[in-house]
């Protein structure tokens, strides 16, 4: 019996190409694995940095001693996030507003910048402030975080010098519904609601949480938001990261 020879060329030709195209087949499907992990990694990093958890440093010295110049840190979005309806807020782990919370909000005088400050008054509250310390609703409030520059007048000629300075006497004020009185804790350097007014409940980010990393820094290195500032500092951390990073507050969980 004859075996068609033309006929096993062909196949044996053809078997080749038949390889070729399934090697092609299995790398498109390796590539496609690929990109959709890619994708959806970008997605979950975007959805946790919207909704979870955010990084954000600190600018200026307005909560020291408690949050230094150089502290970066992780923020809770999840936990300040308004809750449409009464199912929401009884599901999702949504916590209400309490006096002492560390917060990031939008500035309400300009909402595109981010500032970080206590919460010191709450809605429906009369705040006052007497000599440096506060009162809410005509008692004084025990803040073991404050921070002053310069000791509270006492009386006397240098209390009326004062008199009108918002650092020594404010108020009294009531705390209109749905918004917040914020206060740095240092509180004679600290542009809060003494000078901007109230801040309402829509313009919170998320509350702080922890310190991640912190590294010795100026005010000036912060200012300067251009390219070349932005080269130079990330020159500064490459040479003196380890001389310069505060070990001691990694991982500081925010009071």
């Amino acid at each position: 019996m004859k075996t068609d020879n033309s006929k096993v060329k062909r196949q044996q030709a053809e078997a080749p190409k038949a390889g070729a195209a399934n090697a092609t087949t299995y790398r498109k499907s390796t590539v496609r694995e690929y990109f959709e992990s890619i994708v959806i990694a970008v997605i979950l990093a975007l959805f946790i940095r919207t909704f979870v958890v955010q990084a954000f440093k600190i600018p200026t010295g307005s909560m020291e001693n408690n949050l230094l110049i150089g502290d970066h840190l992780l923020v809770n979005k999840f936990a300040m996030g308004p809750a449409a309806t009464s199912l929401e807020h009884a599901l999702l782990p949504v916590e209400n507003i309490k006096r002492g919370d560390v917060l990031v909000f939008k500035y309400p005088v300009e909402p595109d910048r981010d500032f970080i400050k206590r919460v010191i008054g709450l809605p429906g509250e009369t705040l006052e402030l007497r000599e440096k310390k506060v009162y809410i609703n005509g008692k004084p409030l025990d803040e073991p975080y404050v921070h002053f520059l310069q000791a509270p007048s006492t009386g006397g000629e240098l209390s009326e010098v004062t008199s009108y300075d918002v650092r020594e006497r404010y108020g009294p004020v009531t705390v209109p519904p749905n918004q917040y009185f914020m206060m740095g804790d240092n509180r004679d350097n600290s542009q809060d609601s003494r000078y901007w007014g109230f801040m309402p409940r829509e313009n919170v980010k998320g509350k702080a949480l922890v310190i991640y990393w912190s590294y010795e820094s100026e005010r000036e290195d912060y200012l300067d938001e251009s390219t070349g500032a932005t080269l130079k500092g990330l020159a500064s951390v490459f040479a003196h990261f380890f001389t310069r990073t505060r070990w001691d507050r990694m991982f500081h969980q925010i009071h």
